[in-house]
């Protein structure tokens, strides 16, 4: 478990989204706009057809955005309450054992074999010799940045994908917003495979594959 270093103000100043994170939330807003498109190209037809899809795609990101930044605000503060209950009940608790397996009970796979009971003993001390902690969880700034970057990539995904059914006909911005889409999955893909430490290409060919793959899984199952 980590423990921020200062519990009263939240979590150590990092940057407000991870790149594993920021590429996610790019990934989930293409495969909404693709979805949604996908939809509406089939159910309309006519000269406000591209209008239409564009729109409807932004409307449903801009949903799907709002609803997923609250709810990373909602995973953020009850993760952090959480990590307070356990903070306080390790502090009031009198017996040292019993706070380190509590410690080593919130470290995941093989973290567990990694840190070792002293470790952890110095960890539990530490934490009992804190002057204090926060009567409760609160959200910071940095926060609502993060809520406010996950709402604005996926919203920004939308436009690779609809924008060319407002700026050409149904047949040429088909193809257009198809092979963006798969430039962007593409970079995705080599953006997490060269975060990761591995081959950039191959992760971007990767998430390509498993882009194309998972869109037409959505749209079959009604999505």
């Amino acid at each position: 478990m980590q423990l921020p270093p200062d519990l009263a103000t939240g979590e150590p100043h990092e940057p407000v989204l991870s790149p594993i994170e920021r590429v996610c939330e790019v990934c989930f807003g293409l495969f909404m706009a693709l979805t949604f498109v996908g939809a509406v190209s089939a159910a309309t037809a006519g000269t406000d057809a591209g209008r239409l899809m564009f729109y409807a795609a932004l409307g449903c990101n801009l949903a799907w955005g709002l609803a997923d930044a609250v709810m990373y605000l909602v995973r953020t503060l009850t993760d952090r309450a959480r990590r307070l209950r356990i903070a306080a009940a390790i502090r009031a608790d009198r017996d040292p054992a019993r706070g380190v397996r509590r410690l080593k009970g919130e470290l995941a796979g093989v973290m567990k074999m990694l840190v070792s009971d002293t470790e952890l003993e110095a960890m539990r001390a530490r934490l009992a010799a804190l002057p204090e902690l926060p009567a409760k969880p609160h959200l910071t700034v940095s926060d609502y940045l993060a809520a406010a970057g996950i709402f604005a990539l996926v919203v920004l995904a939308t436009f690779p994908v609809a924008l060319p059914f407002l700026l050409l006909d149904k047949s040429p911005a088909l193809l257009v917003s198809r092979v963006l889409t798969l430039i962007m999955l593409f970079v995705c893909g080599l953006a997490l495979g060269r975060h990761a430490g591995g081959v950039g290409w191959k992760a971007g060919l990767a998430m390509t594959v498993v882009g194309v793959a998972l869109t037409a899984a959505i749209i079959a199952l009604g999505g």
